[in-house]
């Protein structure tokens, strides 16, 4: 069985663990480093972090979000800056799942843990193109492309769940 949660201090070296295991310099598509004290100043800071666990508690999956202006990394502001958004948009990401939890409705229950977090916000986020897997599984939970740029020759489209505009 699945539970989701929001994060807590206790929390942040298994998620920085899970996020360090699917970075680029480890084989993975997660942008940045993710150590520990800055999975804790989001959590300190009120950006919250759901997570997923199993029955033993054993973290499956972790998806950060945080508001507009709380990250100044530079694919998020590019990603702002070509889509930023309704007025109350929140920043979805980056999410992981756990290799061996893969395929098992870890992603379906934490974006379901966060619609409840934040009901009626729209979430942005982004996905490498070269990233077909992680793009299908957010579409499949409704998201849709809104967007694409550019950063460091790599082409990243932008996906969003809030009403259609226009």
């Amino acid at each position: 069985m699945i539970r989701t949660r929001l994060a807590t201090l206790s929390d942040a070296e298994a998620i920085s663990a899970l996020l360090m295991a699917d970075s680029g310099d480890h084989g993975g598509m997660l942008l940045g480093q993710w150590p520990r004290e800055t999975i804790e100043t989001r959590i300190s800071s009120g950006q919250p972090i759901v997570i997923a666990t199993d029955e033993a508690d054993r973290l499956l999956g972790a998806l950060l979000t945080s508001e507009q202006d709380f990250d100044e990394a530079p694919p998020v502001r590019a990603m702002l800056m070509a889509w930023p958004g309704g007025p109350d948009a929140y920043v979805y990401g980056p999410v992981c799942i756990s290799r061996d939890a893969r395929g098992l409705g870890v992603l379906e229950a934490l974006y379901a843990e966060l619609r409840a977090t934040f009901p009626g916000r729209e979430a942005i986020l982004f996905v490498r193109e070269d990233n077909p897997r992680s793009l299908k599984a957010h579409l499949r939970l409704g998201m849709r492309e809104v967007a694409h740029f550019d950063l460091g020759g790599k082409v990243f489209v932008v996906l969003s769940d809030g009403p259609e505009f226009g």
